[in-house]
């Protein structure tokens, strides 16, 4: 590598120093180099630099840190330094208008706006561990930087199309195959774009992409397409903007895409959907972070894992595991059992391979993770045992003790409950630091959250490792504290006691999933119920009844319906019916029949009811418990709840969860339509008092 023989800060985030005559431009703006104000004006500073030079011949853009650049600074949206000047569209214009080559030297990362950049430069050039793409539809955007312009010019319309609506990211020997970059690479990427600049012809190898004509279509079925975007997408606006934009670039010169593509980009900054997906991006993030827990503390060394159960969960629970490269004793007490586990997961991995997520190497490699035994002593080898065993307070209780006599010291106990008590569990055994509640949710190599349920003895380094261990296994972990049904069951509870007072008040399965699915959740309540299986649901009712305040309303349909074997798919019928062999939800008289005999012994007068109520009372039960339970201290942050409901439970991620659904609404307004439905119908729907707290205090969010 040549020496240094100029070196100066431009700004805060950029620095600048030659190579031989080569100018370096270092962004230094960690821990994503993202595209804030003072990046932007110390990167035009060392263009402009470069540009009046005469003995810098190219010009070399690099990341400092962990990658080469995350995009936009989205934390910057909204206020002033997101338009000060230059704006990133300048800065992109002044690279393009350079009369010498940049490579942009790409490690780690270049997503968003940082490929956008890495597209307006004359090269690129890609450590093979980098991962590459334009993600900007999964916040609700689209490439605002010139990305649906220039990448279908740069690897085709059909190949653009996928990758930008999709929001898709690849690795960069991937990116290559495409022609995404122009060379991978195994060494420093400086080194690298600095022996790619010394190539002869370099200069010239290459026309600028913006000097190339409008791309043809080839392949791309633009109309395809739109119909794959269903309005339960979660980031539907966006990518039917993206897919108008990439259109367009078939179609128009690029002097007349870009401004197409940025008006694009500014209506979906500002739309009620983008700013929901951004709120979930933060949201998801802030949700890892532990409040009260000081940063000194250092998660326990994880390297081994048991999972004690090869059911449906249990199977899961081990491929998410196996999945980040983990080991994992797999352990049944009975050899049918722990035989149709493994078959079920060989069947899970095929059937990915099969959708071409995955080779047949990467199957094998994670099938030879997971190691089956009928033997429970293998748990002394275990830094974290998982059980997933049967819903059952003693049945978990005898596993814990088993657990108690082998596991070795330090090792994390977790139980895979959705709703029993975590302390009753730890007072069971004789190291209750060590309990804690891992919470999967079905399927759990599938599903994105992890409740992690911290008891009132749980050791902090536990929930350290707990969090630290969601992360590696790529769920995102919402901390509560016990209770019944912890965070996302406890709020479900309310919501499913109105799904089932509408039945009897008038309405059907099928219209009550109807009107709450346009609204934006990715299955109604009771085609969830009969997915999940209504036996789940009644255990729990049972086991609560001594408790039940019998002054209350309660709902017999649900039990009507199990009583009669009727639980579900798994029976062929629930609240609806099924073919054999399908999954295809057919309204059944029989049930309307329940419900309307339901109605009339309890007395309950039926009536013509709108979809806006059916929202109306769904939706503000969810946001009236998820009030209580923050101002009971069970969840940490009103954010954390609306990450339960989005990634658990299929909430409407455009709508930004339950608690930023109220707030957008208005927490005056949902207090009125509360106490309205109060009025009507009784205590349950006695308004929390942290939402009347916070009207009184005037405040517009919940925390």
């Amino acid at each position: 590598m040549p020496p240094i023989t100029h070196t100066s800060e431009l700004s805060s985030t950029v620095h600048y120093e030659t190579r031989g005559d080569v100018a370096v431009i270092r962004l230094t703006n960690p821990p994503v180099n993202g595209l804030g104000d003072t990046l932007r004006t110390g990167l035009a500073a060392g263009i402009a630099a470069a540009a009046t030079d005469d003995a810098v011949r190219a010009v070399t853009l690099v990341g400092e840190g962990k990658g080469f650049c995350g995009g936009a600074d989205l934390r910057q949206f909204g206020t002033p330094a997101a338009t000060a000047q230059p704006t990133v569209s300048e800065v992109l214009q002044q690279i393009r208008d350079l009369a010498k080559p940049v490579v942009a030297a790409i490690h780690g990362f270049a997503l968003g706006g940082g490929y956008e950049l890495a597209l307006v430069c004359s090269h690129r050039i890609a450590h093979r561990d980098a991962t590459i793409g334009l993600p900007e539809v999964d916040v609700g955007l689209l490439p605002g930087a010139g990305g649906t312009q220039r990448l279908p010019r740069l690897i085709g319309t059909d190949a653009a199309l996928e990758l930008i609506q999709n929001g898709t990211t690849v690795p960069a020997p991937r990116a290559a195959e495409l022609g995404m970059i122009d060379a991978c690479v195994d060494d420093d990427v400086l080194d690298a774009a600095l022996a790619y600049l010394d190539d002869t012809g370099v200069a010239g190898a290459q026309p600028r992409l913006d000097d190339l004509p409008p791309p043809a279509a080839g392949d791309a079925d633009f109309a395809a397409a739109r119909r794959r975007v269903r309005p339960s997408t979660r980031n539907g606006v966006a990518q039917l903007a993206a897919i108008d934009c990439v259109e367009a670039a078939t179609q128009l010169p690029i002097e007349e895409g870009l401004p197409l593509e940025r008006a694009s980009f500014l209506r979906l900054l500002e739309s009620t959907e983008a700013k929901a997906l951004r709120h979930t991006f933060f949201a998801e993030k802030q949700a890892a972070k532990v409040l009260d827990i000081d940063r000194s503390v250092q998660p326990r060394p994880v390297e081994r894992i048991a999972v004690i159960g090869a059911g449906t969960m249990g199977t899961g629970i081990a491929m998410a595991f196996a999945n980040s490269g983990l080991a994992v004793d797999l352990i049944e007490q009975d050899r049918a059992a722990l035989e149709r586990g493994i078959e079920l997961v060989q069947r899970n991995y095929e059937a990915t391979a099969a959708k071409r997520r995955l080779d047949a190497v990467q199957v094998e490699q994670r099938l030879a993770l997971i190691t089956p035994s009928l033997d429970l002593d293998v748990v002394a080898q275990a830094d974290l045992v998982v059980e997933a065993v049967f819903e059952d307070m003693a049945v978990k209780k005898d596993v814990f003790a088993k657990l108690d006599a082998i596991a070795k010291p330090g090792a994390v106990l977790a139980s895979n409950t959705s709703r029993l008590d975590i302390d009753e569990l730890a007072r069971s055994v004789s190291r209750p630091r060590d309990v804690i509640g891992l919470h999967f949710f079905s399927p759990a190599h599938v599903m994105k959250l992890l409740e992690v349920v911290r008891g009132e003895s749980t050791a902090d380094d536990v929930i350290a490792t707990s969090m630290a261990v969601a992360r590696l296994i790529n769920k995102v972990p919402v901390l509560s504290k016990v209770c019944e049904g912890f965070i996302g069951n406890r709020m479900l509870t309310p919501y499913r006691r109105e799904a089932d007072f509408l039945l009897e008040e008038g309405m059907t399965p099928e219209r009550v999933d109807r009107a709450l699915e346009t609204f934006g959740l990715a299955m109604g309540p009771f085609r969830m119920s009969d997915l999940a299986g209504l036996d789940i649901g009644w255990a729990a009712r049972k086991r609560l009844a001594p408790t039940r305040d019998t002054s209350l309303r309660y709902s017999r349909v649900a039990d009507v319906l199990c009583e009669a074997g009727r639980f579900g798919q798994k029976t062929g019928a629930g609240y609806y019916r099924y073919a054999e062999d399908s999954r295809k939800p057919v309204a059944d008289p029989v049930v309307e029949q329940i419900i309307r005999q339901c109605a009339e012994e309890d007395g309950v007068e039926r009536r013509e009811i709108t979809d806006a109520e059916i929202v109306d009372r769904c939706m503000l039960a969810l946001v009236n418990e998820g009030a209580r339970i923050l101002g009971d201290g069970v969840a940490q942050r009103a954010s954390d709840i609306d990450v339960v409901y989005i990634d658990g439970y299929g909430f409407p991620a455009y709508r930004g969860g339950p608690m930023y659904y109220a707030e957008t609404l208005g927490l005056a307004e949902v207090l009125r339509r509360i106490q309205t439905f109060e009025a009507a119908h009784g205590a349950y729907w006695a308004p929390a008092p942290l939402l009347e707290q916070r009207v009184a205090e005037g405040k517009e969010s919940f925390d």
